[in-house]
């Protein structure tokens, strides 16, 4: 059986994707290691060095965050957990109920999670 060849996700480019999400798009820009793909059908979904971080699902941003932090946005009203369509709540997953201007904000915290960059300690 012949496989299908796998689709390479593409360099930035916010003309592409939806209007809500291209801010989201312009500000990793500038970093080599982020890519535009496809998933869940939706043709705006952002990784870094191959994994998937963020995206545009049914007009709501999508991303992967520590379980905990899931927990914070959806007991807070902020979130809530995502289901990719076959009824499995994904634990590390979330989709914002917030307004678009605070995507951005949610966008970087989950490349730094799937990055694996520690955070700051305070001085």
């Amino acid at each position: 059986m012949k496989q299908k060849p796998r689709r390479k996700a593409k360099k930035l480019d916010s003309a592409e994707v939806s209007e809500s999400f291209a801010p989201i798009v312009s500000a990793f820009a500038g970093d080599p290691d982020v890519k535009l793909g496809r998933m869940f059908s939706s043709s705006s979904v952002l990784n870094v060095n191959g994994k998937i971080f963020a995206m545009l699902v049914k007009g709501k941003l999508v991303v992967k965050l520590p379980g905990l932090r899931v927990e914070q946005l959806v007991s807070s009203g902020n979130g809530e957990r995502f289901d990719p369509g076959h009824g499995r709540l994904m634990k590390e997953w979330v989709a914002a109920n917030t307004d678009e201007q605070s995507w951005l904000s949610l966008a970087k915290e989950a490349y730094r999670f799937v990055k694996g960059d520690k955070p700051q300690k305070e001085r």
